[in-house]
């Protein structure tokens, strides 16, 4: 079971699939001047999650792309690129995505100031503003995308949005970054040392944990769970391995990037 706050009554509510083993989601990014481009990436990242949690529990997903004529749509959609964030299946500018996903849409994610139609159905889910390094607004979301001139790991950016709850105001802040580039080295560092023992199950408490946390798309609670793993001396070197791993499969954060690596 997936559930994603309702943005009509503020509570879970469980995504329903209107047809059975598929998923259709429509990622609606913000006006431009209602939210930088870093807002449209997150609501893209918060879509990417939403696929990767899904499909690890069975489901097809289709996405689909709706942004307003004027959105700088090539240079955020390079950026998502960038943050491992996997394209859309359809793009459009007009008021419905569901024909081009062939049925009705079962998730409209709205970024900051886009609007979603009741009509449309579906299970709305609001996206919270973000800002990066100061360079939120209008501006932000100029040709050269959210990401120009952002020199370390963009994968930084993307564990840096998922410290914050999808609904709330994520504002990166160069400290905040900093913090995520670190901690993605030294994840990255144990993971490749981890992976020279034998491989070991993953505990049933912290396989559960991980499981409700993402089916909740609680990205908070799943970094948490990782940072207590990586500290926890008394669990199998094994069995951290297989924890980061699993999770990575929908963090994206390439974990196991230097594994056989001096």
């Amino acid at each position: 079971m997936i559930r994603l706050l309702d943005a009509r009554t503020g509570s879970p509510a469980e995504v329903r699939p209107a047809r059975p083993g598929l998923l259709r989601v429509c990622a609606h990014l913000p006006p431009v001047d209602a939210g930088s481009g870093i807002t449209a990436l997150r609501v893209l990242l918060i879509a990417d999650l939403l696929a990767r949690t899904a499909e690890l529990r069975g489901l097809q997903v289709l996405t689909a792309l709706h942004f307003p004529s004027s959105f700088p749509r090539p240079a955020v959609e390079s950026d998502a690129g960038a943050l491992g964030i996997h394209p859309p299946a359809a793009r459009t500018s007009s008021d419905d995505a569901g024909p081009l996903l062939g049925g009705p849409v079962d998730v409209h994610l709205a970024g900051h100031g886009a609007s979603v139609d009741p009509a449309w159905g579906g299970l709305p889910v609001s996206v919270g503003a973000a800002h990066l390094g100061g360079s939120g607004g209008p501006a932000g979301a100029a040709a050269a995308g959210p990401l120009a001139g952002y020199g370390p790991d963009p994968l930084a950016v993307r564990l840096a949005l998922m410290s914050f709850p999808g609904q709330e105001t994520a504002d990166l802040t160069d400290d905040g970054l900093a913090r995520s580039q670190q901690t993605l080295g030294d994840w990255r560092r144990r993971v490749a040392g981890w992976a020279e023992s034998p491989s070991g199950p993953i505990p049933a408490r912290i396989a559960e944990r991980a499981w409700l946390a993402f089916g909740d798309l609680d990205t908070v609670s799943a970094l948490a769970l990782l940072h207590e793993v990586a500290s926890d001396d008394s669990m199998p070197v094994g069995a951290r391995f297989e924890t980061f791993v699993y999770a990575d499969l929908i963090l994206g954060l390439d974990l196991a990037r230097d594994i056989g690596r001096s």
